[in-house]
C-alpha cells in the first residue's frame, strides 16, 4: 500500500463539531494526546474544538487535561507535562451551535487544508453543511478538505442512502471519511497481511477445506450510560450491521488487485452483496435486568444479543454456513473470528479428541493475535492427542499505546488521504441491505441470565446443524 506521508509543511486544521461530547472525551482528545507523544501531528496543525459551552482559551486547555486525566479504561498511560503543553499550542476554541452563522464566519480564519470530525447527532449534518457550503468551507481549491463521519450511517437502508445522498450534495467520495473504529483495529488489518504476504493457509480458504465460520462479539458488562441511544438502536443495529460484517469480509474476501484504497473496498464490497439474509435463521435476546438500565424503557423488548445464521452466495463458499453472535452480559467478553476447517475422511489416529477441529481464529479482542488450533501428541509412550495452540501474539500491555488506538490509526489515515480502513457509502448500504431483513423479522426476544452464552435459542440455532458454538479461549496471547 503506498501511503500519503504526513505532511510537515502546509497547514492543517482539524476542526471537531462536538468537542465537548463523550465520543470527543473517550477517544479523540486521548487519541490527540498519543499523536502529539509519537511526534505523529504535523507542526504547523491548528486542532479547532467547536461547542456550544462558552469557554475561554484557557478554559479549554483545562478542559482538555481534566478529560486526559479522568478515568479511562482506554487510556491509562502518563501524562506527560512538555507533551500536554506542547499539545495545547495547538489548540484553539469556538463556541457556537450548528446553526449559528457567526460560527463559521469565524472559521473563514483558519485558512489551509481542513478535517472535518463530525462528532455530533446526524440530525445536525445537514445544518452544517449549509453553512459550511455558504461559506466556502467545503470547497477544494489549492487546498484540500475532507469529512470524518462516525458509524452508524442511518438507522436502516433508506435512512442510510438519504444520509450518504447527504454527504455527496457537499462532498465529493473521496473527500468523505465514513469511520467504523473495528477496521482500525489492528488484528483486523493485520488479516490481510496474514492471508495475502503468506502462501499457507489461503489456499484451504474455499468450501473444499471449511466446515463453518463463527464470528463473536461478546461483552461481559452491559449498557452502562448508553442506555438512552442503546434503547433505540440494540445489539444488531449497533455491531451486527457494521462490526461484524466487515469482520465476516476481511476473512473471506478475494485477494485485492492490489493493495489500495478502491480495491480492497471493491473486494469488501463483492463479499456483503452477496450475503444471504435468513431471517427465519435469527434469534435476539436480552439480558434479564436491561429494562431497569438508566434511560431505558420499561416494557423495552430492544435486543441486547442475537444470533444468525447466513452463507455466502458464490462459488468459492458454496453451502459454507457461517453462524454470527453478539451480546451484552455475556459469561465473558470475547471478539473474534473463528474458521473451522472439516475433519479428514480417512484419519490414522482414532482417539478421544479425534473430533476436534483444526481452527483458525482471529482474536480482535482480547488476547489480541491469529492463532491456529490443531491437534499434538502428548508426550509419553502412548499415542494421546490433545489440541493445542500456534500463535502470533502482541505481547504487550493493551492500555500501553505501542499498539495504535484504532483512531489514532483512522486519523493518520485521513490525514494521509488513505481511505482503506474506511467505509465507502456502497458497503454502508450493502450492510442495511443485508440487515434489513432481520431486524424487521424481529419479535420479542428471549430473556437470558447475565453471566451466561446468550438464550437457549442461540444453541439451539446452531445444534440443529450438528454444531456448536465454540467457547472463546483465554489460553492463547496472555500477557
Amino acid at each position: 500500500m503506498v501511503l500519503g506521508k504526513m505532511d510537515k509543511t502546509n497547514k492543517l486544521n482539524l476542526i471537531i463539531f462536538g468537542i465537548t461530547g463523550n465520543l470527543a472525551q473517550i477517544k479523540l482528545i486521548p487519541v490527540l494526546y498519543d499523536m502529539a507523544e509519537k511526534g505523529l501531528l504535523p507542526e504547523n496543525m491548528t486542532i479547532v474544538g467547536i461547542a456550544r459551552k462558552p469557554m475561554t482559551q484557557s478554559q479549554f486547555q483545562d478542559y482538555f487535561y481534566e478529560v486526559l486525566t479522568s478515568e479511562n479504561i482506554h487510556h491509562k498511560h502518563e501524562i506527560k507535562k512538555d507533551i500536554f503543553e506542547k499539545l495545547c499550542q495547538k489548540l484553539h476554541y469556538l463556541a457556537g451551535s450548528a446553526d449559528d452563522p457567526k460560527l463559521y464566519e469565524q472559521l473563514k480564519k483558519y485558512s489551509g487544508n481542513k478535517i472535518y470530525y463530525l462528532a455530533t447527532y446526524p440530525e445536525l449534518y445537514k445544518s452544517i453543511f449549509d453553512h459550511l457550503q455558504k461559506n466556502g468551507l467545503n470547497i477544494q481549491n489549492h487546498d484540500w478538505v475532507r469529512l470524518m463521519v462516525e458509524k452508524p450511517i442511518g438507522y436502516d437502508l433508506k435512512s442510510a442512502h438519504e444520509i450518504n445522498t447527504l454527504l455527496l450534495q457537499y462532498f465529493s467520495e473521496d473527500q468523505i471519511y465514513r469511520l467504523d473504529h473495528y477496521l482500525g483495529k489492528e488484528t483486523l488489518q493485520n488479516i490481510l497481511s496474514f492471508r495475502f504476504a503468506n502462501d499457507i493457509f489461503e489456499p484451504l480458504i474455499n468450501a473444499s477445506f471449511i466446515d463453518h465460520i463463527q464470528i463473536t462479539a461478546l461483552e461481559d458488562f452491559g449498557v452502562g450510560k448508553r442506555g438512552g441511544y442503546y434503547d433505540l438502536v440494540g445489539a444488531l443495529k449497533d455491531v451486527g450491521q457494521n462490526h461484524q460484517l466487515q469482520m465476516l469480509a476481511f476473512s473471506i474476501m478475494d485477494v485485492p488487485d492490489e493493495l489500495a484504497s478502491r480495491a480492497v473496498s471493491k473486494e469488501r464490497l463483492k463479499v456483503l452483496k452477496s450475503l444471504v439474509p435468513l431471517p427465519e435463521k435469527t434469534v435476539f435476546g436480552q439480558y434479564e435486568g436491561y429494562q431497569k438500565e438508566e434511560n431505558v424503557n420499561l416494557s423495552s423488548q430492544t435486543d441486547t444479543f442475537y444470533a444468525f445464521k447466513t452463507f455466502i452466495n458464490n462459488d468459492r463458499f458454496q453451502d459454507v454456513p457461517i453462524y454470527v453472535r453478539a451480546g451484552k452480559k455475556a459469561k465473558q467478553t470475547a471478539t473474534e473470528i473463528s474458521i473451522v476447517f472439516k475433519n479428514p475422511l480417512n484419519k490414522l489416529f482414532s482417539v478421544d479428541c479425534e473430533d476436534e477441529p483444526n481452527v483458525l481464529i482471529y482474536r480482535i479482542q482480547p488476547n489480541e493475535g491469529i492463532v491456529f488450533k490443531i491437534l499434538t501428541k502428548k508426550p509419553g509412550h502412548q499415542i494421546k492427542l490433545e489440541p493445542e495452540y500456534m500463535q502470533y501474539c502482541y505481547k504487550v500491555d493493551p492500555h500501553t499505546h505501542y499498539i495504535p488506538d484504532p483512531y489514532e490509526r483512522l486519523l493518520v489515515d485521513t490525514i494521509r488521504g488513505d481511505q482503506t480502513f474506511f467505509n465507502t457509502a456502497e458497503e454502508v448500504e450493502a450492510q442495511w441491505a443485508f440487515i434489513d431483513p432481520l431486524a424487521n423479522a424481529r419479535s420479542k426476544p428471549s430473556i437470558y441470565q447475565p453471566g451466561s452464552w446468550g438464550p437457549k435459542e442461540a444453541d439451539e440455532l446452531i445444534e440443529a446443524d450438528g454444531r456448536m458454538w465454540l467457547e472463546p479461549s483465554m489460553a492463547f496471547c496472555r500477557i
